[in-house]
């Protein structure tokens, strides 16, 4: 597919330095990086938000904004690509280098079919009639493993799921045959089964097509997965380059030690929760979550048949435990987390919450029961109010539920909750976009536990943050768990993550609920069919062993 030969010089980056004018003074974002990529090869740059990483493969583009001030050389070709006019440009792009980004959601114009939108870049770029177009785009979207391309050609975004959305956009990157893909963290929001595919496709696209790939994660297991070899940037800098295996088996830079340091791994959490395990045998323990046979459906709409999102559930939540939910979307794991706080009605079965009886319930009779339950986002910046300061955010529950008159009058609480989860209490001033995501999840966990509850649900917490900042978020976690002694319901799709931090791991599969037991039961020697394959699924920070889960996943697979 690409126009250069295995090995050929695809990009060749020298000295870059990018600069932001800002009201607080210039910002140099980066630091005279150099870097290279040939044909046929990938190449990882990694390192936490802040680190550059995502400026110097924006750059590569063209796509810094007018407050960027760049100096250094870009090479596409014969092109710099920081000094090439504004047409010349908008030639490279597409049939030079493209972009997968992060979020497909926000990258497809919900108002046009998906094969309009890839049809728009040939049109761009070349003299397609519309059929030929709409042929071209038939052809690439089967490319891209899209199901019955013919006829999906014609939907619009909304209709695809979020693995096959990252599947068009690859694919748009794709239709004009280009000798680099700048792919900007293409997993970060996708279950671990999707997640697996998407690095598939993005292998085929550099072995079969030739194409080479700048690859923008902080997700060491897919570094481990797909890199051929990693540039780890931090503070604008690149601090080490590496082969993949030799980056893995002997890090040299002290930050490059520490991020694989950060990275959870399966079996991490056995110790703990033997321990946890041990301490609350020794006490006598309340059930607060109680759900048999438990059935939630979405009702229908224009005489269609509703949807059961789960169907015939059981578990429990003890005092001081945390269960672990996991599963791909769509398999019910935030409708029960949803259910559990009173937002999402049961349509049969049972749940009790703290000893009320969710079926038939009405608010009123609920709300007494709000205050004793804590609700951690997965985007914090989503849920905070831009319009109010974190003090103001935090103090929020204390005010709605009667314990201070104003957001003022709670501000001693506030700094004391603030200092609870490692935020200096000066934060309370700033407004929520003057964070980093992981200050501002810290800041989501104080409000959460503001009213100090007995039962806390957490709905993925922590996908969207770097390595190390979900490392200091897990440990936050486990420490204020300690602390305040809550029950927890913890819903993710890293099992890691959940293997570092719950008593009980509980499996969800299309709404049902296949597997249950300690993480060592669940995830070191599982049962069913689809936690084997969600295991296999999950990237390690480790070349050779990633290599044969690839080759026990591929084997999984056959057998479905």
């Amino acid at each position: 597919m690409s126009g250069l030969a295995k090995g050929e010089l695809a990009v060749e980056i020298a000295d870059l330095t990018v600069t932001f004018a800002t009201d607080g003074g210039d910002v140099r974002a980066v630091d005279g990086v150099s870097l290279f990529v040939n044909a046929g090869e990938v190449l990882a740059i990694v390192g936490e938000s802040g680190s550059g990483k995502t400026v110097t493969a924006k750059t590569i583009l063209g796509l810094l904004p007018e407050t960027a001030t760049t100096s250094g050389a870009v090479l596409l070709g014969r092109d710099n690509v920081i000094s090439i006019s504004r047409s010349r440009l908008r030639e490279i792009r597409g049939s030079g280098v493209a972009m997968v980004f992060q979020e497909p959601s926000t990258a497809l114009n919900p108002v046009y079919a998906v094969g309009w939108q890839i049809a728009e870049g040939l049109r761009a770029h070349g003299d397609y009639t519309r059929s030929q177009a709409k042929a071209k785009a038939i052809e690439i979207l089967t490319k891209v493993g899209i199901p019955d391309a013919k006829k999906r050609v014609d939907y619009y975004p909304h209709q695809f799921s979020g693995g096959q959305k990252q599947r068009v956009v690859i694919a748009m990157a794709l239709v004009l045959d280009p000798e680099l893909i700048v792919a900007d963290e293409p997993t970060t929001a996708l279950d671990v089964t999707v997640h697996a595919e998407i690095l598939d496709l993005l292998r085929r696209c550099r072995d079969e097509f030739g194409t080479a790939i700048v690859l923008i994660t902080h997700n060491m297991g897919v570094v481990a997965d797909l890199a051929d070899r990693v540039a780890v940037m931090y503070e604008g800098k690149v601090v080490e380059q590496a082969d993949v295996t030799d980056l893995f088996n002997d890090p040299q830079h002290p930050y490059t030690k520490r991020l694989l340091a950060a990275v959870p791994y399966i079996g991490a959490g056995t110790l703990r929760t033997q321990e946890r395990a041990a301490e609350r045998s020794l006490t006598a323990r309340e059930t607060l979550v109680v759900a048999e046979n438990l059935v939630i459906e979405y009702p229908g709409r224009f005489g269609r048949h509703g949807f059961r999102a789960v169907d015939g559930v059981s578990f429990e939540i003890g005092e001081r435990e945390v269960l672990g939910l996991v599963g791909e979307s769509g398999s019910g794991k935030t409708t029960i987390g949803r259910a559990i706080a009173g937002l999402t009605k049961i349509s049969g079965g049972s749940l009790k919450v703290l000893g009320h009886e969710m079926l038939g319930t009405n608010e009123k009779s609920f709300t007494p029961l709000r205050s004793q339950i804590g609700f951690v986002f997965q985007d914090p910046a989503t849920s905070f109010n831009p319009l109010m300061t974190i003090a103001e955010c935090v103090a929020e529950p204390l005010v709605v539920h009667g314990r201070a008159d104003d957001a003022r009058a709670a501000r001693s609480r506030v700094d004391e909750l603030l200092e609870a989860v490692q935020l200096p209490k000066a934060f309370g001033d700033r407004y929520p976009h003057e964070l980093s995501g992981g200050q501002r999840q810290r800041a989501s966990l104080a409000r959460a536990i503001a009213l100090q509850p007995k039962l806390l649900v957490a709905d993925e917490p922590t996908s969207a943050l770097d390595v190390s900042v979900q490392a200091r978020v897990l440990e936050l976690f486990a420490e204020l768990q300690r602390e305040f002694g809550f029950a927890a319901l913890f819903i993710s799709h890293d099992l890691a993550v959940v293997d570092l931090l719950a008593d009980r791991i509980a499996v969800l599969y299309r709404g049902e609920l296949v597997e249950e037991g300690t993480g060592a039961e669940v995830l070191g020697s599982p049962r069913h069919p689809y936690t084997r394959r969600l295991l296999a699924s999950l990237p390690v920070p480790n070349p050779e062993e990633q290599a044969v889960r690839r080759e026990e996943l591929r084997r999984l697979r056959e057998l479905d």
